[in-house]
């Protein structure tokens, strides 16, 4: 028994021993270790060349002090005391270096936007021009209290209000905003000041709207100020921009009204200097705090120009019309627009090209849109929706029309609604203010008042003309006009004209109208005075495939058997030419660059290049001439042509 106690303390010592000789040998193997050359493992020196001492044997990283010079490692031979650099590796290495170098030079370059991140700020400056957010108003408001006083129109009382937050409004497909009541749902789409003397002592702030019921429940208009604390109350009133015998008039189906709000006259203000409102709030009740806040439209130029032109939205996803888009522009400008402003739904590649191209020229305006409520806006289905709903796309359509008046009330003295195959032609002056000047004058001599609305009758310039053996299609075209140009080809046109009043197209007065329709005024101060230009001043030229759907099957006895010659159109054709080729040049939508972006053309020329599934191609007509001509169609040497898209009524 005591063998096995001896012995066991025996192990235990041996044991202690081992222990502790193990922790000697490792400390004084850590003190001979230089502990900075750890760093360069992460290199992937600790084998290689530079690990190699001069006479062969592999070395120690960390037996071998470092040069702090060359940030290397030193080698001691092993019959010498010297230290020498290891040249080899280091070499070896600078080229390693190189190599790199030039496998990063030959990369491509990748270009990426390093602009940097903007901040609240900055987003909100952004936005503050191209949405219905009072943007700029609310960045003032946000430092004021929360709860402030307002006054209600025409009585004492008074409630506390809180302004909302723009992060917990009622948005609705992007562009609208949503007021939700008892009795149905308001979607809210613009706000504008209007302060027309026409409209009374008070100005007013109008609310463009899309509303499910036919008959709107009473609301009330809250109207937020820069200069003053609290909101001001006022009641809301309502336009109806519809006929109830067109169609869709029920409730549950979007119908579109102007909302007006009155803009009362304001303690401590005199009466000329009242300000504008900065927004404004739709609720149902006086004291609601609301779920809504459109910025006020006010836009005042120091110039008023003349003339400007709406289009509805754009809903061409899968038509190429960029060709067709270019003439239509660049005649409009030597017409005398201005500008144009345009709706955008959806479009070709092609087309928004083309838009942003005359964008970046400030002669067009491009202002996308959406369908608002539970209607899709899926990109296809949406275009599919709207043509099988016509009545509901004809509602819709009011809501860009009216935008664009109310956004130019002060900036021109006419707007015209045209579709992009539509063009107002003068037949004896060189453009529209040489016309109107006329028009003026002479419908002042019929009734001494200005009229809410100019309007022309209808021609068609159909792809082709005539029927059965006497049907003749377009083939040829003239020496020095191109193919390509549609209204400079087609020079033929129904020599009957739409019936007064029928698809007309106006030059409205936008001091006198107060809601818009494709065709005419729907509502004015007072009532809504037209006047028609006679055929010998000015018609409207209407580039389709066929009648509108309602004409159809009168198209053929009404419109395509009596043809005439009409080259009014040609006595812009040297400008037109060259102004359509050189943006069809500057676009890269020809072939290749050849001559055929000088002002005369030959017939051989080549068409632009566009997509496959372009609804362009080359087409052609008539003949020579600068002047109205009544000769027939059936007379004239004319074949086949591309069938046009159809645009519109």
């Amino acid at each position: 028994m005591i063998q096995f106690i001896y012995a066991g303390r025996a192990y235990k010592r041996l044991i202690y021993f081992a222990f502790l000789w193990t922790c000697v040998c490792f400390l004084v193997f850590r003190l001979a270790t230089n502990p900075r050359d750890k760093s360069y493992d992460y290199l992937g020196l600790n084998s290689g060349p530079l690990l190699t001492n001069p006479g062969g044997q592999r070395g120690l990283l960390q037996n071998n002090p470092l040069d702090y010079v060359t940030g290397f490692v030193s080698y001691h031979s092993a019959t010498t005391s010297k230290s020498s650099k290891v040249s080899n590796g280091f070499n070896n290495f600078q080229q390693v270096d190189s190599s790199d170098q030039n496998f990063v030079s030959q990369q491509p370059k990748v270009q990426v936007d390093t602009s940097p991140t903007l901040n609240e700020q900055e987003i909100l400056l952004q936005l503050a021009n191209v949405s219905n957010l009072p943007l700029a108003y609310w960045n003032k408001i946000r430092k004021r209290p929360k709860n402030s006083k307002s006054n209600v129109l025409g009585g004492g009382e008074t409630c506390r209000v809180e302004f909302p937050s723009l992060f917990e409004l009622d948005y609705n497909n992007i562009y609208w905003q949503k007021a939700e009541t008892s009795n149905g749902s308001f979607y809210l789409y613009g706000a504008y000041y209007d302060d027309r003397w026409r409209g009374g002592p008070l100005p007013s702030v109008r609310i463009l709207a899309m509303i499910d019921r036919v008959k709107p429940p009473p609301t009330y208009c809250l109207l937020w100020f820069d200069s003053i604390a609290g909101p001001i109350v006022s009641q809301a009133t309502y336009t109806y921009g519809w006929y109830s015998k067109w169609g869709n008039y029920k409730d549950g189906l979007l119908q579109p009204y102007v909302i007006n709000c009155k803009v009362p006259r304001i303690k401590g203000f005199p009466k000329k200097t009242t300000p504008a409102p900065d927004s404004i709030s739709l609720v149902e009740s006086k004291c609601q705090k609301p779920r809504n806040n459109l910025r006020v439209f006010n836009n005042r130029p120091e110039v008023k120009q003349d003339f400007a032109v709406c289009v509805k939205g754009l809903d061409f996803l899968h038509e190429d019309l960029s060709v067709r888009l270019i003439e239509w522009i660049e005649l409009l400008k030597i017409l005398g627009a201005k500008k144009i402003f345009l709706y955008e739904m959806e479009i070709h590649s092609n087309i928004s090209k083309v838009l942003h191209y005359y964008q970046n020229q400030g002669i067009v305006e491009l202002t996308p849109i959406t369908l608002p409520g539970d209607q899709p806006n899926l990109p296809g289905f949406r275009h599919l929706y709207l043509k099988n709903k016509l009545t509901a796309k004809r509602q819709n359509e009011l809501i860009p029309y009216n935008d664009c008046l109310y956004r130019n009330l002060y900036s021109y003295s006419y707007l015209a609604l045209l579709d992009i195959d539509e063009v107002i032609m003068p037949i004896q002056h060189n453009n529209w203010s040489e016309l109107m000047g006329v028009v003026e004058r002479e419908s002042l001599k019929e009734k001494n008042y200005s009229r809410a609305s100019y309007n022309v009758r209808n021609a068609y310039f159909l792809d082709d003309l005539g029927v059965g053996e006497q049907q003749m299609k377009h083939t040829g075209h003239e020496p020095g006009i191109p193919t390509y140009l549609h209204m400079l080809q087609h020079v033929y046109r129904s020599r009957n004209y739409t019936k007064p009043g029928q698809y007309v197209k106006c030059f409205h007065n936008t001091e006198r109208v107060v809601s818009l329709h494709n065709h005419f005024p729907l509502n004015c101060f007072g009532s809504c005075t037209t006047y028609s230009i006679n055929t010998t001043l000015a018609h409207l030229q209407h580039y389709r495939k066929d009648c509108v759907g309602p004409l159809k099957n009168s198209c053929k006895t009404d419109f395509r058997i009596y043809t005439t010659r009409d080259t009014t159109i040609w006595k812009y054709k040297d400008e037109l030419i060259a102004n359509s080729n050189a943006a069809l040049s500057q676009l890269g939508f020809f072939e290749s660059p050849s001559n055929e972006h000088q002002a005369t053309l030959q017939t051989q020329q080549k068409p632009p290049t566009i997509l496959p599934q372009s609804a362009l191609s080359s087409s052609s007509s008539s003949s020579s001439s600068s002047s109205l001509s009544s000769s027939s169609l059936s007379s004239s040497p004319l074949g086949s042509i591309w069938s046009s898209a159809s645009l519109g009524s």
